[in-house]
């Protein structure tokens, strides 16, 4: 059986009974929402261990719920959506979400992806130093604390699961496959847009100029890879 508490937030009560008694079944812990308002309370009050956010509701939408999760937790959110074009899913994926499953889903996939994202949350990569500090950049793989100039950066739970892997394998490129496996899981290995949004917005938080790259360089047609300065120090764990 697992075990963890889930947030479903959808205004649909017959989403939610199905959803709570699925996943109950399981052996979850499934708390209840019928709007972002609401789940961001329960959220900053007492925050779950993953979210199940459905985008369209009325009052404060999904996205803008999203926003103001991320802003203030690390809790991994899951998007459940009607829409599913490409744009759809970069917008949810910007506005901080860790993964995106279109409805109408079957509850195998939507199962799978819950204990994916559960699984990234405490898994510890063996080989990943304890921390590692650049002139301008720290990152403590402990406390999953970043620092860029003295100025903590709060990265969202996928952020910080790619940038370990990048570091893991500092100054090597990592092919999209091998990434996209390693982070999201093997039923992702062909969503490239997925890496490219994820990759994107970590340089926006950790390069001092996200324009010009100089931690997470892009591999033409291969991959990224993570370049650690020769000044750069490792603690081991």
């Amino acid at each position: 059986m697992k075990s963890g508490r889930i947030l479903v937030v959808d205004d649909e009560p017959q989403i939610r009974r199905v959803l709570k008694a699925t996943l109950g079944a399981e052996g979850y812990d499934i708390l209840e929402s019928h709007s972002g308002e609401e789940a961001l309370a329960m959220v900053l009050s007492d925050p779950p261990d993953l979210v199940l956010l459905d985008l369209n509701m009325p009052g404060l939408g999904g996205l803008a719920a999203c926003r103001n999760i991320r802003a203030s937790s690390d809790v991994p959110v899951i998007v459940l959506s009607v829409r599913n074009t490409d744009a759809d899913k970069v917008e949810a994926l910007d506005a901080g979400a860790d993964d995106y499953v279109t409805k109408p889903f079957s509850f195998d996939e939507l199962a799978a992806r819950i204990r994916a994202n559960m699984r990234r949350r405490t898994l510890q990569a063996e080989q990943s130093p304890h921390a590692i500090k650049t002139e301008d950049l720290e990152i403590d793989f402990v406390t999953r604390r970043v620092m860029v100039h003295g100025s903590q950066r709060r990265l969202t739970p996928t952020e910080f699961d790619l940038l370990r892997q990048l570091v893991t394998q500092a100054n090597r490129p990592v092919p999209h496959k091998k990434l996209l496996n390693a982070v999201w899981g093997p039923e992702h290995e062909s969503e490239v847009e997925y890496l490219r949004v994820f990759v994107n917005q970590l340089r926006k938080k950790i390069e001092p100029n996200p324009m010009r790259p100089q931690y997470i360089i892009t591999e033409p047609r291969i991959g990224y890879q993570f370049v650690m300065p020769e000044r750069a120090t490792a603690q081991a764990e």
